[in-house]
């Protein structure tokens, strides 16, 4: 029934010329690209705490997602059913297993603490982050690398990621003098992640003396979302203790800085992935682009935002 679905879209695409695809892959790009950049706007520049949550929501997700993807070894639509063709590119950010969706599930977490936070007074940002959530959701079906099963285990998994963040948040709130505890043991569950998806037997899924599915490559997204895991504690220690920055405001020199911000957070995304994966190898090249990208969000831009503010 699942490719039954996928094949109804397909069929559409095809009756309206592709029309809608670019559309369509432009959203679902976003999710794991461009998304990250809203969560480090709202943290550098209009609340410390909204952002935090935001940031600290996805990276929950994406690490107890690659974990579940990790451990049920789902194998792709096109793999199970070669009548199922990806449309566009999509196929080219396909990457990992199939269960459940990365990419709805960055969307789902994003999204949703977005629109949490918004309140009363941004209800037309709540709406706007919730239609963009279930249309990352839908496209991922419609360019057909996900099947619906896919896309609603990661809406799920952001839920749930959304409830535990918001009761850590609170919790802390109520006892801020043990944020310590806490930062120690997300940094030592993403340590057991590593350990677990490097450790843990894989399928092997072949056709004939063909490897379909390499458990290797598989893999490497599972380094970098746990790395993003490990990352945030110690990023989150250090702005506490050594940084302590307050957010720019959204007007004028202020705002620049945090929207400068983007910049080299873009080329650590972009721009080291190949470098640092040849150095490295393919999976602690990941790894460190993550951690990286998380350091430089959460503490060293920050350190940039209150010398500016010094000099202001």
């Amino acid at each position: 029934m699942d490719i039954d679905y996928l094949l109804t879209l397909q069929e559409f695409r095809g009756s309206t010329g592709d029309a809608l695809t670019p559309l369509m892959e432009l959203i679902s790009l976003s999710a794991v690209s461009l998304l990250i950049a809203l969560p480090a706007l709202v943290y550098w520049a209009v609340d410390k705490r909204d952002g935090l949550y935001a940031l600290s929501a996805y990276i929950l997700c994406a690490a107890v997602n690659t974990l579940v993807k990790l451990t049920a070894c789902v194998i792709r639509p096109w793999l199970r059913d070669p009548r199922v063709i990806p449309a566009g590119s999509a196929i080219a950010t396909a990457t990992g297993y199939s269960f459940p969706s990365g990419h709805t599930a960055a969307a789902g977490s994003i999204y949703g603490a977005l629109a949490l936070t918004a309140g009363k007074k941004r209800r037309w940002a709540a709406w706007l982050c919730l239609t963009l959530l279930l249309l990352t959701a839908f496209s991922r079906n419609y360019l057909g690398v996900h099947t619906p099963q896919d896309v609603a285990a990661a809406l799920g998994l952001a839920a749930l990621a959304l409830l535990a963040v918001t009761g850590v948040f609170r919790y802390l709130a109520r006892h801020p003098e043990r944020e310590n505890r806490v930062l120690l043991l997300v940094f030592l569950a993403g340590w057991a992640g590593i350990a677990y998806i490097s450790l843990k037997p894989y399928p092997l899924v072949t056709a004939g003396d063909e490897l379909l599915v390499d458990p290797r490559v598989m893999m490497v997204d599972g380094y970098g979302d746990l790395g993003l895991l490990i990352a945030l504690p110690v990023a989150r220690w250090i702005e506490k203790t050594r940084v302590r920055f307050r957010p720019t405001g959204l007007r004028g020199r202020g705002l620049a800085v945090s929207l400068l911000g983007l910049v080299p957070l873009a080329g650590i995304f972009l721009g080291l992935r190949r470098p640092l994966s040849g150095l490295l190898g393919p999976h602690w090249g990941r790894f460190a682009v993550s951690v990286l990208m998380v350091l430089f969000a959460v503490a060293l831009w920050p350190m940039v935002i209150r010398r500016t503010e010094k000099r202001m």
